[in-house]
């Protein structure tokens, strides 16, 4: 059984960091593409940020226009963990961050699996 637990949330003012964390079992988070998506209130639920399975050759990320050159998204495979490092965050980055999992070769339109969110509020 998967499951995905984020954490990491919070306040944080306009220009402010974040760090979230995406705790794996049931599935090594080195096999598997992750991914990063938020919801916004009153939004869907959107792509931010994905990595790719770790080869010999490393691995490749891709992030949302609106994010890219202030979101990091990184793993730490000893502790199958995924982060999604958050800088320079603006108000619209506002939203509930949800954890991600998918099959090898995913368009991530459909996610098979979910974590249950950590919601991250960045004030003016």
């Amino acid at each position: 059984q998967v499951q995905l637990v984020e954490s990491g949330g919070g306040l944080v003012q306009a220009g402010g960091s974040l760090r979230l964390s995406c705790a794996a079992s049931g599935r090594a988070v080195s096999t598997y593409p992750m991914g990063w998506f938020r919801q916004a209130p009153g939004k869907e639920r959107e792509f931010v940020a994905a990595i790719t399975v770790s080869t010999w050759s490393g691995s490749s990320t891709k992030y949302a226009d609106s994010v890219k050159g202030r979101f990091t998204i990184s793993r730490d495979n000893a502790k199958n963990t995924v982060y999604l490092q958050m800088n320079r965050l603006k108000p619209e980055d506002t939203a509930v961050y949800y954890c991600a999992s998918d099959r090898i070769g995913t368009t991530w339109s459909n996610p098979r699996y979910w974590g249950q969110g950590t919601q991250v509020t960045v004030s003016s």
